[in-house]
């Protein structure tokens, strides 16, 4: 009797992100080695030969992206992927798609986030040396700014599509790549490279085929080094029973207030430590408990009035990073994405703002965030505003016009102030940790069995 054959382990789904333009030349021989079962997707970003056409002549995905730019090449194709994890991977055939496994390896094994392919050149002519001395001045740069330890930016790179989404990358010209990185050591993403072969590209290099198009890309990225990350700032209650969430009482007990109270700042400080960030300040009236996760510090709240505190909150962080933007939020609104926050803080994006402001459905704010902060600014825009009132978000936005601050607007979200709150934000992260913690009460205070 013949054993039978073992069952095949599938090969995991993986959306290869390729950046097109005027790459005829190329295309067949890169698709052609596109690991099995993986999807290609070729982003056109203008091409005039045909690139387009024959990509989808070949099989592959074809997204359009009428901006010209890397950045904003890569960005269409990360947006389009459908796949836990991608990659990407320039489609000129100076690096091999076959060698793709070498680095979706670590991320597939757990043992990083972010993986790049350090370029090994096959030739002399692979690598032109004016590219290769400002890539290498680059790598060390960001060595130094983030600790990782990487010796090249190639643009062979893998991780899980929505950690990349969490990141808000902004940059959509020559600086996403470097960015990628920056933001990625900046929300704790492990980050490691692997070597790849680096060939002789099909063509001339629209980048690092000239100085020209080298200093330029120097340029960008170097604009986005520049950029400070932010200092983010979570001012909260310790979840405890009869302290906090009074208003769910009735329905609920103070211990349920408290339960829900815990499991909406969980989620607040959870999805705040993976946005990029300078530090993470908890700025707590209370004693912090096993609900705090690692990564965060903790400070005291100042006495006085919320607006006191709020002030305060802003000072402390301008003392422990001078020069970068702050932004703070409250632990009212679990159902926060990280690229809510994320994409209006990315460097590309701050140009021009002076503050932040996401407004509460209930008339209030959410959030608030200063681009330069100051103690003297942050007690100027907030002493004397009135808290907690339907009028609290328009005596705010006055002060921000009166002092002729720049202000972009995040979105409109609900706080937890009633049960009605409650079931409405749950509603709308029903994957969240509050919404399971509003799914255990048994019966969910206000409903009827």
């Amino acid at each position: 009797m013949t054993p039978a054959t073992p069952p095949s382990v599938a090969a995991p789904r993986v959306d290869v992100i390729l950046p097109c333009l005027d790459e005829a030349a190329a295309l067949p021989w890169v698709l052609e080695r596109i690991p099995t079962g993986w999807r290609a997707v070729v982003v056109d970003n203008g091409s005039r030969d045909g690139s387009a056409d024959l990509a989808r002549e070949l099989g592959a995905t074809v997204v359009t992206e009428p901006r010209r730019g890397f950045g904003a090449a890569c960005h269409a194709g990360l947006l389009a992927a459908t796949a836990e994890l991608v990659c990407f991977l320039d489609c000129d055939g100076s690096l091999d798609p076959a060698e793709l496994p070498r680095v979706t390896g670590p991320v597939l094994a757990g043992h990083a986030d972010l993986v790049l392919g350090r370029r090994r050149p096959t030739s002399a002519g692979a690598w032109p040396v004016h590219a290769r001395l400002a890539n290498a001045v680059l790598a060390r740069r960001l060595r130094h700014r983030t600790g990782a330890r990487l010796h090249d930016l190639g643009p062979m790179r893998a991780a899980h599509r929505e950690r990349l989404l969490a990141l808000g990358l902004g940059d959509r010209r020559s600086g996403y790549p470097l960015e990628m990185v920056l933001t990625a050591a900046a929300a704790g993403m492990r980050i490691t490279e692997t070597p790849v072969s680096y060939r002789p590209r099909a063509g001339r290099s629209k980048v690092t085929g000239t100085v020209r198009g080298t200093l330029r890309a120097v340029h960008d990225m170097s604009g986005v080094l520049a950029a400070p990350p932010p200092v983010l700032l979570v001012i909260a209650k310790a979840p405890v029973p009869g302290r906090v969430k009074t208003r769910l009482t009735p329905p609920c007990t103070p211990r349920q207030a408290a339960d829900l109270a815990e499991a909406a700042l969980t989620d607040t400080l959870r999805t705040l430590a993976t946005v990029p960030a300078a530090c993470r300040l908890l700025v707590l009236d209370g004693e912090p408990g096993d609900w705090l996760p690692p990564g965060w510090q903790v400070v005291p709240q100042t006495g006085g009035g919320l607006d006191e505190r709020l002030a305060a909150a802003f000072t402390e962080a301008a003392r422990l990073r001078p020069g970068a933007p702050a932004l703070l939020v409250g632990m009212d609104t679990p159902q926060l994405t990280a690229a809510t926050l994320a994409e209006p803080l990315a460097a590309a994006r701050r140009s021009g703002a002076d503050a932040w402001y996401g407004p509460a459905t209930d008339g209030g704010f959410w959030a608030l965030g200063l681009a330069r902060p100051t103690g003297e600014l942050a007690r100027r825009l907030l002493l004397g505003v009135p808290m907690s009132t339907p009028h609290t978000g328009a005596a705010l936005l006055e002060r921000l016009a009166s002092a002729g601050l720049s202000v972009r607007h995040l979105p409109s979200l609900t706080d937890v102030d009633t049960f009605a709150d409650a079931r409405l934000v749950a509603d709308g992260a029903p994957d969240s940790r509050f919404a399971a913690c509003l799914r255990s009460l048994d019966p969910a205070p206000g409903r009827t069995r």
